[in-house]
């Protein structure tokens, strides 16, 4: 009888067009099959080991550490200094801050040293090179038909 309905299983199988007793095909764009040894061989694997392992193949290493940075930027830089300015932008290995007043870009820049040796110490040695400390972004003048060339009042902004 168990005979039976194993053979009518395979039918309906090949109707279906399963090969039963066939090792399985994998598709193509599957991970290429590794051979792990040892118990759990086949558990499944945790999340954070995947993404670690993703994040590692791709380099993405360190823009995720500095992501988390920027992140974290009033626990990183103090409060004091994280209500004057924000980070804007990472790339090339270098940190672009915007500040909201020119004497907070000038105070920012002459903390750069101290900015890049605490950045080190959470990031890593090496991944933040430089600091580029921008002032405020003041309005643009030079819109409209009656706009007249020269500096304008760019001595308030910037």
């Amino acid at each position: 009888m168990a005979r039976e309905a194993l053979n009518r299983a395979k039918a309906a199988a090949r109707a279906k067009g399963l090969r039963p007793g066939a090792p399985s095909r994998r598709s193509p764009l599957a991970e290429p099959h590794t051979e792990r040894k040892g118990p759990g061989a086949r558990d499944p694997r945790t999340l954070s080991d995947v993404v670690g392992r993703l994040l590692r193949d791709k380099g993405w290493t360190q823009d995720v550490s500095v992501g988390g940075v920027i992140g974290r930027w009033r626990e990183v830089v103090g409060d004091q200094v994280a209500d004057h300015c924000v980070p804007e932008t990472f790339e090339d290995k270098v940190l672009v801050v915007r500040t909201d007043s020119t004497a907070w870009a000038t105070q920012v820049r002459m903390l750069t040293p101290t900015l890049l040796r605490r950045l080190a110490e959470e990031v890593g040695e090496g991944v933040v090179e430089q600091v580029q400390v921008l002032g405020p972004a003041g309005p643009s003048f030079r819109r409209g038909r009656r706009s007249v060339r020269g500096p304008g009042p760019g001595d308030t902004y910037g």
